[in-house]
């Protein structure tokens, strides 16, 4: 599934200046080759239903033996002394060190000798640990990402020289432990190199199992359709505290959903929310709902966040343009795409922006081959679209008490009127300022 630079920054996937991103929030690494192999992953859907099922698949086998893989004892620390132990040089050992020569070795480098003794302490503990998690997965290799897994590093561990690595001993013994070190430095360097690889990638996996355990995502069941389908029940935003669930289903037959709702309504979360499951849905790492049926995507295209450009001279609204023609240039191919806009045209007067956004909404409807969540404040162009059988009215609802604002956060079908604005600046006290201050003028 394609995305550019600007849905990546819409859904809130990295991080920015201001807050966390979703990706943090995933990030249950213990090491950062782990992350840096997660951070890839995160953001580069799969493009194919069995890419992504092999994944969810792996994903359920690793959360199967969560509390097993998170109790293995290779850390950060770990993989570091690894990398820094084959970076490092130390006094030469010889090929064949005799018992004396290694005691010498011992008395004359002796800071070498610390470092390489530490450093096969770390060795040990993660050779150890690979074979324990080898001892459980390999019985579990029905999954290819597993199956391809278990073999690579049963590979890695094959060598004899690592059949008896006996910590107590070896590390007591300066002949043996420079020995060994010899054996690793010359002979088997790149081979570990390459099982800190495959250790990163199982970090990943475990870290994107404890996600989707924590967080409660539910794999989705992917519809192989040449139509775009879209079931979500209960979708949550993740990072929401104590989030309110909605659903919303969208197929060829019903592809536009029409979004209104007053200001702070939460029109913004939502669509944030679908996007949010759509993208995860497309990693394999499952989806923060109940439940989600959907086809697979070519591309999720959102139009959230746009701001106007002062060193090239282009408005708020120029750019609004802008990011609609570049959508619809897209989404013309006969793809499945899946489009989210919020607040249409936003950088113009209201009369304009109604023109513009009736057109807009009219020309997207007839791209069967495209699902669409556009949210506006414009109530008024609703009259004109009910015609459309394919597009759907929802909004958020919001309730006035005394002056006092309820946000319910739920989804309702039909259209919302509310107006907000000027009770939200009255209840700010912003009303009040302005007119003390006109009245301390006179």
């Amino acid at each position: 599934m394609l995305v550019d630079k600007i849905t990546l920054k819409d859904i809130g996937l990295f991080d920015t200046d201001e807050s966390e991103g979703l990706i943090s929030h995933l990030n249950f690494c213990k090491t950062n080759g782990g992350k840096e192999q997660l951070d890839q992953y995160l953001a580069h859907p799969l493009n194919t239903i069995e890419a992504i099922e092999k994944r969810q698949n792996a994903i359920a086998v690793f959360i199967s033996e969560i509390d097993f893989i998170n109790e293995m004892k290779i850390t950060n620390g770990t993989t570091l002394v690894i990398e820094k132990f084959f970076g490092t040089a130390f006094k030469a050992i010889p090929i064949q060190i005799s018992y004396p020569g290694a005691y010498w070795y011992q008395y004359i480098n002796a800071s070498d000798y610390a470092l390489i003794k530490y450093s096969l302490e770390h060795l040990m503990l993660f050779y150890e640990n690979l074979n324990k998690w080898l001892l459980i997965f390999e019985n579990k290799n029905q999954n290819p990402i597993i199956a391809t897994l278990v073999q690579n590093i049963k590979k890695g561990l094959q060598h004899p020289a690592l059949a008896n690595l006996n910590t107590p001993t070896t590390l007591a013994n300066p002949q043996k432990l420079l020995s060994l070190a010899y054996f690793f430095r010359n002979h088997y360097k790149n081979n570990t190199l390459q099982l800190l690889q495959y250790f990163y990638e199982l970090d990943t996996y475990y870290s994107m199992a404890t996600a989707a355990k924590k967080f409660n995502f539910v794999f989705p069941t992917w519809v192989n359709s040449e139509t775009p389908q879209l079931e979500v029940v209960a979708a949550i935003h993740p990072l929401v505290p104590n989030p309110i669930d909605n659903t919303i289903t969208l197929s060829s037959q019903t592809n536009l959903f029409f979004l209104t709702g007053a200001n702070m309504a939460g029109k913004s979360t939502f669509i944030k929310t679908i996007g949010i499951v759509i993208y995860l849905a497309h990693i394999g790492i499952g989806a923060p709902a109940a439940k989600v049926t959907l086809s697979l995507f070519d591309g999720l295209i959102t139009n959230l966040t746009i701001a106007d450009n002062v060193v090239k001279g282009e408005s708020y609204f120029f750019n609004e343009v802008q990011r609609i023609k570049n959508t619809i240039e897209k989404i013309i191919d006969g793809k499945k795409y899946f489009v989210l806009i919020d607040e249409l045209f936003k950088g113009t007067n209201i009369q304009d922006a109604m023109k513009c956004s009736t057109v807009v909404i009219e020309g997207l409807q007839n791209l069967r081959n495209s699902l669409f969540i556009i949210s506006t404040h414009l109530y008024e162009i609703s009259d004109g679209l009910k015609k459309f059988n394919n597009i759907q009215f929802g909004y958020l609802e919001t309730e006035v008490r005394q002056k006092e604002l309820l946000f319910h956060y739920q989804l309702k079908e039909g259209i919302s009127q509310d107006r907000l604005g000027y009770l939200i600046l009255e209840r700010e006290g912003v009303v009040d300022l302005l007119n003390n201050m006109t009245k301390n003028k006179y």
